[in-house]
């Protein structure tokens, strides 16, 4: 992102949290709580291939640009987070920030995909 042309924050995304819920074994169970709707920019980074038990999964990097929020605000996403576009999963990695403003942040994501 160069620093003279903003964002163009056009794709609503929904930020999720795991939650781990107990199931009285000693166990746990993951789940996803909605922390709010976001806008962003999506760009495809690079892409490969890994094996898993059963077939093969396409791993795709993204850089997602969007609005920055204060550290510690519930809302400023956070590596072990996701963000959600319909069925389409975006496991964040690293957040870090856009500009030398703090305006906008850039996550880090990754979006697996059965091919």
């Amino acid at each position: 992102m160069t620093h003279s042309l903003a964002p163009q924050l056009r794709r609503r995304l929904l930020l999720e949290d795991p939650q781990r819920l107990s199931d009285g074994a000693g166990g746990y169970s993951e789940s996803w709580a909605p922390l709010g709707v976001v806008w962003a920019e999506l760009s495809a980074q690079t892409g490969r291939t890994a094996g898993q038990e059963g077939g093969s999964l396409s791993l795709q990097r993204y850089k997602i640009t969007l609005r920055a929020t204060p550290q510690g605000s519930l809302s400023r996403p956070r590596p072990g987070q996701r963000f959600r576009q319909g069925q389409r999963l975006f496991r964040i990695e690293a957040v870090s920030e856009a500009d030398p403003g703090g305006r906008y942040l850039n996550c880090q994501c990754i979006e697996e995909v059965a091919p």
